[in-house]
């Protein structure tokens, strides 16, 4: 079991937080703060607790100098300050002299935040390559170190690996990233059953590894969004325009064979939305899969295929849910997204996990956030997670002994 940020003393201590800030921001204005809440709860109990807190994150990818006026953390920075309802100290750099001195000034309970750590990736790449002079050198800024930065925890960077190699004992994990391992972990080491996994978006290429785990994990696996398609062409279905993954029809065809020979119940649509272009303003009608014609493009599940979905959620006890049923984004090809997150949100007893991504905007846009038990803040992370994968940000925080 990893330390967790109440196993710390950190009165008077300088503690190091990676927090996840790598929010929208649009000509300067944020126009999407919810990671920037999410880190409230750790921030607060450190600096109530005496801390001298130095805050940081990536926002971004910073490939060429000219990158850095519009990936700075500034706007972050005054954000927080909002948040918190306290002075947040912004300080634009990330090494030297002057964040240096701004750390030996700060006082108990004071916070301040240093730039955008991608900035360290314009000379090789140090902070993305874990490189370990800049993780030593970073930890030499604190004391400690609390990791609550769920969204890059499935990477191994300078600002988690590297600084928590070189602080061992002084780790620890944020409550953002507590909750992560402890709802997600669950589902993947033991989830209370039935435990049922909804898998949508574009690509089979990007779910096969959970695909696989769930196989292994799951009673049942309902499959909508444009991956649908490859595994209906897999089973014979002509399915027209719609999304293809040609290479990866044999893997489609081994993990319904898989499924079955494991008994789990592998559920695909009845029907789909389909236009003759992808546009919204095109013209659109629900079809039974059997009904595609060659020049059709399916964009969306129907509304008998929700209604199978909701039959089978009933009962329930984990539901995990990552993609999107159709194109979201299309208010014309949102119906499928929509009616499986009411029947997941409106589940009595159950165990609601979404794995972060388009997921979880939609769920927080249909106002059903607050009826799921988890939405995971890191997609990646959460699919590897879920997936079965060691987070190497996680792993390098100490364990309770």
């Amino acid at each position: 079991m990893k330390k967790t940020v109440k196993d710390l003393n950190v009165k008077g201590k300088k503690v190091l937080v990676r927090v996840d800030f790598n929010v929208p921001i649009k000509n300067g204005v944020i126009t999407d703060d919810n990671r920037i809440k999410a880190a409230k709860e750790t921030l607060e109990y450190l600096l109530s607790n005496g801390a001298k807190v130095i805050a940081f994150s990536h926002l971004g990818k910073v490939k060429a100098e000219e990158d850095k006026a519009s990936k700075t953390l500034l706007p972050v920075s005054v954000r927080l300050s909002e948040v918190l309802g306290k002075e947040v100290k912004f300080v634009p750099s990330t090494r030297g002299e002057e964040l240096e001195k701004a750390i030996s000034e700060l006082k108990d309970g004071e916070i301040l935040m240093f730039e955008n750590t991608r900035f360290e990736d314009l000379d090789g790449k140090k902070e993305s390559k874990n490189d370990p002079e800049l993780g030593k050198y970073w930890a030499s800024l604190g004391d400690m170190y609390v990791n609550d930065a769920f969204g890059t925890a499935h990477r191994a960077h300078a600002s988690n690996v590297g600084i928590a190699s070189n602080l061992g004992e002084n780790t620890a994990l944020g409550f953002l990233v507590e909750k992560e391992v402890k709802f997600i972990g669950q589902a993947v080491e033991n989830p209370n059953r039935p435990y049922v996994a909804i898998l949508g978006g574009a690509k089979v290429s990007d779910k096969i590894q959970i695909i696989e785990q769930l196989i292994e994990k799951a009673d049942k696996i309902l499959i909508g969004g444009g991956m649908m398609f490859t595994f209906l062409k897999a089973m014979g279905y002509n399915i027209g325009k719609s999304l293809l993954e040609e290479d990866r029809l044999e893997i489609a065809k081994e993990i319904i064979e898989k499924a079955k020979a494991k008994g789990v119940k592998l559920v695909l649509p009845i029907d789909t939305v389909v236009a003759k272009e992808f546009n919204n303003d095109a013209k659109f009608e629900t079809v039974s899969i059997s009904e595609i014609k060659e020049d059709d493009m399916g964009l969306d599940v129907g509304a008998a295929t929700v209604e199978l979905f909701a039959k089978e959620l009933e009962g329930a006890k984990t539901v995990v849910w990552n993609g999107p049923m159709g194109v979201f984004e299309m208010s014309n090809f949102a119906k499928g997204t929509i009616g499986v997150c009411e029947a997941i949100a409106n589940l009595k007893d159950a165990i609601t996990i979404i794995g972060g991504g388009d997921s979880a905007a939609a769920a927080i846009q249909l106002g059903y956030a607050e009826k799921f038990s988890h939405i995971s803040t890191g997609g990646g992370a959460s699919l590897e997670y879920l997936g079965g994968k060691k987070l190497p940000g996680v792993e390098a925080i100490a364990d309770i002994k």
